[in-house]
């Protein structure tokens, strides 16, 4: 029997309910209460009290008058919502990530849904070892004959659906790698950043532990910082990016590193 709860209807219909709403705001970027009131056939103070507990979890913004999957300078996106999206950058900027790795060297790679295209990729340039923090890149990654794979254990995020926190710095500090692949929820021509702190520590952490640092960003990051600074341009060895990127940002952007542009 499900349990009743005071408003919104049984435990069961709540988790259901919160559930289209998720799913229909990750599809479409974002959406208004009322239009949230006609999906779900629910009052608006129900609504509201859904989207506060969506919120509460990571998986949702609440801004005035509706909710949003989108980031801004203090909110990273939910992974499931990033992953479904700018999809053919992503895995342009991968093709040509992996043009840098060769047999037998040892790779990480964060919790970027791009870095997961450089995942995707993988099993066919082996032996490699590869090390990630990242679940769904376990996952592409667990059952590839030719890859030994190091799973980075910490505080499992669901929101990034990765792990994180101490304990992911810890098992990061204790490897060195040839290349690590990393992206972040934005940037400048002089600078990387992201919204959360604790995620910021686990990519400098992966950046110390590699002895080369490619940093894959399509064109929807920039130009546009966020509320952390993650580190300067300068400190990464190699950017990839789509050719949706402006042109004057990429020649900026040489001035610090070198460029590749990734045809879509």
């Amino acid at each position: 029997m499900n349990k009743e709860t005071p408003s919104g209807g049984s435990t069961r219909s709540r988790n259901i309910r919160q559930q289209r709403i998720t799913d229909h705001v990750i599809s479409r970027g974002s959406a208004s209460a009322a239009e949230l009131v006609e999906l779900t056939g629910v009052s608006l103070m129900t609504v509201h009290r859904d989207l506060d507990e969506l919120a509460r979890r990571g998986l949702l913004r609440k801004f005035r008058g509706g909710v949003s999957a989108l980031p801004s300078t203090v909110f990273e996106s939910n992974e499931e919502y990033r992953r479904q999206v700018h999809v053919e950058a992503k895995a342009a900027i991968a093709r040509k990530a992996a043009e840098l790795v060769e047999p037998g060297m040892s790779v990480m790679l964060d919790d970027s849904t791009t870095a997961l295209e450089v995942a995707r990729l993988l099993p066919s340039a082996g032996p490699l070892t590869v090390a990630t923090n990242y679940l769904q890149a376990i996952e592409a990654l667990k059952g590839a004959e030719e890859v030994r794979l190091i799973c980075l254990g910490g505080d499992y995020s669901s929101t990034h659906d990765s792990f994180n926190g101490m304990a992911c710095i810890e098992a990061v500090e204790r490897l060195t790698v040839d290349a690590a692949f990393l992206s972040t929820s934005s940037m400048t021509a002089q600078t990387t950043y992201h919204q959360e702190p604790e995620i910021i520590m686990v990519k400098r952490a992966m950046m110390a532990a590699s002895r080369t640092r490619v940093l894959l960003m399509d064109s929807s990051k920039m130009p546009r910082p966020a509320l952390h600074r993650l580190a300067p341009l300068a400190e990464y060895d190699r950017l990839v990016v789509d050719e949706g990127v402006p042109d004057d940002l990429v020649e900026e952007a040489r001035q610090h590193l070198p460029v590749d542009v990734a045809a879509l």
